[in-house]
């Protein structure tokens, strides 16, 4: 992650009927966040958290021209529900583990995926190479233990990529990092794909990055790839977006978003950021938006309750919602240099747990104050 002084790669609220129908979606675990946000922060992919700023801090299309129904997705809502749900996937898998991780510094998830390759299970891991002062210890523990771990390759500026893949029957595609220090005071959000044409494509990446071979990544039934299509996939979203969009970053720094957001503002598009803004990085982005009409809620304490999500919802309650989750900062880095994974779906109960949760971030951070 990248707070500053830590986390990143370079760094409304839910109708009541909505909620009311969501647990008889075909998506499970779609859980409002509760919890009060706050305590102590950390950051870590690059300013100070410790991301690649997406590279300079620390750096479902849902049907995407194929037919039949959707696979069940299910949402985890950080730092509410915990990360038990990881742990438990990892504990349950037969056949294989296949995890990429920008940043690993979780005991449990390390002995639990020791624990599988003890029973027969094949588990490979790949770390990010640039991010060896967090991951060293890590890839030890795990080699030791008859893990397979590589390092991640320098064909991109950062794997930025947060996914682990269990068997043939579940990819969870995160925006948090498997770094335990930062758990508690980060809001992200982690999803369960059960979409088989993306669980084979996620896999087929997987291979080829443990290797270290060049591979045009496939966007399986609605994943989002970088260093590949991304950019592009992420301003059709915007593009696309009629009434409203709403986005949480981390990172604010793509001049192609910020002035695909403005534009969005300025054409009626009701358009909402919660992010971060530490140190003042993002002011003139901010100053921007604003000026165009769009409203901006961020936080500034790399220590306090941070926002390390990375969604772009638009059209929520109506027939063209659909909404993008994933390892992708709005960053040129994140998107144009790195490995990363996303994905965008279509499902409302998930969509309606993060317009809620959404409106509390929104309304807890602070304002900017347009010119």
């Amino acid at each position: 992650m990248f707070r500053p002084g830590a986390r990143t790669p370079a760094r409304a609220a839910a109708r009541l009927a909505a909620l009311a129908l969501a647990p008889l979606l075909l998506v499970t675990g779609c859980k409002i966040q509760n919890a009060a946000a706050g305590g102590s922060h950390h950051h870590a992919h690059g300013k100070s958290r410790s991301h690649p700023k997406s590279g300079h801090h620390k750096a479902r299309r849902q049907h995407h021209g194929q037919s039949g129904p959707a696979a069940p997705v299910r949402l985890i809502t950080e730092p509410g529900d915990g990360f038990s749900p990881v742990y438990q996937l990892i504990r349950g898998a037969r056949q294989r583990i296949d995890m990429t991780m920008y940043e690993l510094a979780d005991t449990t998830a390390e002995h639990d995926l020791a624990a599988a390759a003890r029973r027969g299970v094949r588990v490979r891991v790949v770390l990010d190479q640039r991010e060896r002062s967090t991951n060293s210890a890590a890839y030890r523990y795990l080699a030791d233990h008859h893990v397979q771990v590589a390092w991640s390759s320098s064909r991109f500026e950062y794997t930025h990529q947060k996914t682990v893949l269990i068997d043939h029957s579940a990819a969870v595609i995160m925006t948090a990092n498997l770094t335990r220090k930062y758990y508690a005071t980060s809001r992200d959000f982690l999803v369960v794909d059960r979409s088989p044409a993306d669980i084979s494509a996620i896999a087929r990446v997987f291979s080829a990055d443990f290797a270290r071979r060049a591979i045009r990544p496939g966007d399986g039934r609605d994943l989002v790839w970088s260093p590949t299509d991304s950019q592009r996939q992420l301003l059709a979203l915007i593009a696309g977006a009629r009434h409203s969009l709403r986005i949480y970053s981390e990172e604010m720094g793509d001049s192609t978003v910020v002035d695909a957001l403005a534009r969005a503002a300025r054409r009626g598009v009701a358009v909402r950021v919660c992010g971060e803004n530490t140190d003042g990085e993002y002011d003139s982005d901010f100053a921007e938006l604003a000026r165009a009409g769009v409203r901006v809620s961020y936080f500034s304490s790399p220590s306090g309750f941070y926002i390390h999500g990375k969604v772009a919802e638009a059209d929520y309650g109506t027939a063209r919602a659909r909404m993008f989750v994933g390892s992708e900062n709005f960053s040129s880095t994140s998107l144009n240099r790195n490995r990363e994974l996303g994905l965008i779906l279509r499902s409302h109960a998930v969509m309606a747990s993060v317009a809620a949760t959404f409106a509390r971030d929104f309304r807890r951070g602070r304002h900017w104050a347009r010119s």
